[in-house]
């Protein structure tokens, strides 16, 4: 069996989250049946069409979404549709499905019933605000999690336009997040059903998982008490978006020596020597100074000319791609990252590829997008084929069990040789599912995220009070190995040989120096497991390209899409490569030690920043595939909702976000702001009409929202039945009620810090210990334990392995 292969997946809910997570597990082998209602999924009417033309079996995100699917129609709300779903659940291993609670219980979406059919089924409800919490039954549509969640009010990002709206990210990209996170849990749950046979039900909140990848921002207000924003000043400089002669390119400096080269590159310029520009932090509260020298003279290059030219000195540029350009990337191209699809009635179309690279070559498109109820007969004939015992129960399957509740990777150890915020990110999760996660660190060049200058009031900075590291290292050791000594190679081989995953985000090439490279690891352990992240990936013409997080959305064209009506390209507010290389890397681990368990082989798991964002921009994407369009940006609009925006309210920068999904919500929105007559007015009557006069419309909802608080609009359009949110900051969110309710913050005991507020984990199991175990660690304080209790080494070994400074 290859990757996912014989592993049976139910999908139902409409468009986004749920789709693309059973999408990445069909992948990766699995056999995934789409139920969708009668009607379809309403990703078949969201486009893009050829010529624009809407056709259910042609819409480009359907497409996309659904590649490598059985596709089936039941009518869950009459009695058959309900007796074919029991019997469906009977031969499934997982039910993945993103119903808001109300539809979940119109539909007998029952976790308890179906449980006890299949005691092994593995279920994962993706919802916008998880199943218990004041906002449960709230409604919502992608921006409001997007501002809902903290990452919109963060973006475009060192704004100086305090009258335009915090800003979303094109597309549905906070659902992309919430399939990702479901896609890690969902898999882990299932590695733990293999061993014991038991299932589980996963509470995945989609709020929660876009509040835990705010980067520095959340624990910049909880530590500190600073609120960041769209607008403002970078935490570092150089960072952002520059024109060139014929286009647009992206730099950022993260280190010292980057500047330096930088510099160099720039001739050495008498001002670069100026006190105010001594660091990254400092020359970040001087940027209004330097921006003016570093414009002027990045508008004397070509975008190509400087993009290799930057990277040949190891300077992290990457230029603003469009849809177009993004199609001609040679490094792309290389690792097979456009796909030829085939369709019955869309023809064939190029396809984006998978967001990682296996040496077991698992990923593969081999169908394309079912049609409405294409393979109905063909799963109804297989019905009968199913094992169930005499009450219609699913026959237990033979396999190993262990009994008691445990997380699902308990058991599960990870070396992790990663830093900054991808790796990191990647083995935290896996951290959360219960691996046993050990970083390896050292004196002699630590950590950046243990660098970056968020302390807690009052404490004077140390490796060990950083917010940003003790945010990203949730649940770790960490161990003390000064990787320039021959004995700490020889230790580090040793702790790998006692482990299942290793997990790197090193420049390519770096690990095979030191010989620890996939091959060098199998002659230790010949099923170790690697995941290896970097910005282009560790094969083609630009393998070696820098490509920090920020770079990355240039790069795929996202930022592209992305921006204000009639307004420029604009960065997404986060370093959103980097969040999205390691939960990739995350859901690539999960489905290798699923595969690992039944073939008994290991994996190399290539990561690939650029492909990670790359793989999230089908909407840009399908249009320019089946039209040759770059799509105009359009802010926090909708392509066919409307309204659909972000909204001010009364106060300081307050906003709020409403959405409605149909014209009943129209008319409940109408009533409810005391304005009946705009649900009957020629401009507004259908969605049609209200995008041709949205102009028009949003003034006269501004007029309403901005005389009012943005927890008023809130209470007021929910009670309506109407999507609406605040565009939430950190405090907001530190703050919340519903957040803290549902126990979303992990608030632990540190050595140094104290007790501090830290995002936590965005689900909830049923039948597993839920909450972080253990704060992020001080620097090598496990080094003794690891070395004395798993390596087998004594006291005195350990002594004179620190005076040698191979323990630091």
């Amino acid at each position: 069996m290859q990757g996912l292969e014989g592993v049976r997946v139910l999908e139902l809910g409409h468009l986004v989250s749920a789709a693309y997570a059973t999408k990445l597990m069909a992948g990766l082998g699995a056999e995934v049946i789409k139920i969708e209602e009668p009607q379809g999924d309403q990703a078949r009417q969201r486009g893009p069409f050829p010529a624009g033309a809407p056709h259910s079996e042609k819409s480009g995100l359907f497409l996309a979404l659904n590649t490598n699917k059985r596709g089936v129609t039941l009518d869950l709300r009459q009695p058959q549709g309900k007796e074919q779903l029991q019997r469906l659940l009977t031969w499934a291993d997982i039910l993945v499905h993103n119903y808001a609670p109300p539809l979940m219980s119109a539909l007998g979406l029952n976790y308890d019933t179906f449980h006890q059919r299949n005691p092994r089924l593995v279920m994962c409800s993706i919802t916008p605000f998880g199943l218990s919490g004041p906002y449960r039954d709230y409604k919502a549509h992608e921006i409001t999690l997007a501002h809902g969640g903290g990452w919109a009010w963060l973006s475009p990002g060192a704004s100086d336009q305090p009258e335009l709206p915090p800003l979303k990210a094109c597309g549905h990209q906070a659902d992309f997040q919430g399939a990702l996170a479901a896609t890690v849990v969902t898999l882990g749950a299932y590695y733990r059903a293999l061993e014991t046979g038991t299932g589980e039900h996963i509470d995945l909140s989609g709020q929660e998982f876009v509040a835990s990848f705010l980067e520095q921002n959340f624990v910049y207000y909880t530590y500190m008490g600073q609120v960041a924003s769209r607008l403002g000043r970078r935490l570092l400089y150089p960072w952002g978006i520059y024109e060139c002669q014929d286009g647009l390119i992206f730099l950022v400096n993260v280190e010292q020596d980057q500047w330096q080269r930088l510099i160099e590159l720039m001739g050495d310029p008498e001002w670069a020597s100026w006190e105010i520009f001594k660091d990254p932090f400092v020359r970040a509260e001087n940027s209004d100074v330097l921006k003016p020298y570093i414009e002027e003279w990045i508008k004397q290059w070509k975008v190509e000319d400087l993009w290799r030219a930057g990277q040949e000195r190891r300077i992290c540029f990457s230029p603003v791609f469009s849809m177009a350009q993004l199609a001609k990337q040679e490094q792309l191209r290389a690792r097979n990252f456009f796909v030829e699809v085939t369709h019955p009635q869309a023809g064939t179309l190029t396809h984006l590829g998978p967001p990682y690279q296996l040496r077991e070559p698992w990923w593969k498109i081999r169908r394309p997008a079912p049609l409405l109820g294409e393979h109905n007969e063909e799963v109804k004939a297989s019905l009968g084929q199913i094992k169930t015992d005499l009450e219609g129960r699913r026959t237990p399957d033979a396999g190993p069990r262990t009994l008691g509740p445990h997380l699902p990777l308990e058991g599960i150890r990870v070396s992790d040789f990663s830093w900054a915020w991808a790796g990191p990110f990647c083995a935290m999760h896996l951290a959360h599912l219960g691996a046993e996660v050990i970083k390896i660190e050292s004196q002699v060049r630590p950590d950046l995220g243990r660098r970056v200058p968020i302390y807690p009031s009052g404490l004077e900075p140390s490796f060990n009070r950083s917010g940003y590291f003790n945010q990203w290292n949730q649940g770790k050791k960490s161990i003390l190995l000064n990787l320039s000594k021959r004995d700490a190679l020889e230790i580090v081989r040793k702790l790998i040989a006692t482990c299942d995953v290793v997990v790197d985000n090193f420049a390519t090439g770096v690990m095979e120096h030191l010989g620890l490279g996939y091959e060098d690891l199998k002659q230790l352990k010949p099923d170790i497991i690697m995941a290896s992240i970097a910005g282009y990936g560790h094969t083609g013409p630009q393998q070696k390209y820098m490509g920090y997080g920020p770079a990355v959305a240039p790069l795929t064209g996202l930022s592209s899409l992305t921006g204000y009506p009639d307004g420029s390209p604009q960065e997404v507010g986060i370093s959103y490569g980097d969040p999205n290389g390691g939960i990739n890397a995350a859901v690539a681990i999960c489905a290798a030690l699923v595969a690992r368990k039944r073939t008994g082989k290991g994996q190399y798991i290539d990561v690939s920043l650029w492909e990670a964002v790359a793989a999230l921009v089908h909407e840009g994407w399908m249009d320019y595939a089946m039209n040759g369009a770059q799509p105009a940006r359009s802010g926090n609009r909708d392509l066919w909702m409307s309204p659909h925006n972000c909204f001010r309210c009364a106060g300081e920068d307050e906003w709020v976000t409403i959405a409605c999904g149909s014209n009943e919500e129209w008319q409940a929105l109408c009533q409810a702001i005391g304005q009946p007559q705009f649900a009957t007015d020629p401009r507004f009557r259908t969605a049609v009409d209200r995008k041709t006069h949205e102009d028009e419309l949003e003034v006269l909802l501004t007029a309403w929202t901005a005389q009012r608080g943005k927890w008023e609009v809130t209470h007021t359009l929910q009670a309506a039945g109407v999507a609406a949110f605040p565009s939430m900051n950190s405090k907001d969110l530190a703050e919340d009620r519903h957040l803290n309710e549902r126990g979303f913050f992990a608030r632990l005991p540190h050595g140094e810090v104290g007790v501090q507020t830290h995002a936590g984990i965005p689900w909830r199991f049923t039948n597993a210990p839920n909450g972080v175990r253990t704060p992020a660690p001080l620097l090598g304080a496990d080094t003794d334990t690891v070395m004395r209790d798993l390596l087998g080494y004594s006291a005195q070994e350990i002594a004179r392995l620190k005076a040698e400074q191979v323990l630091y």
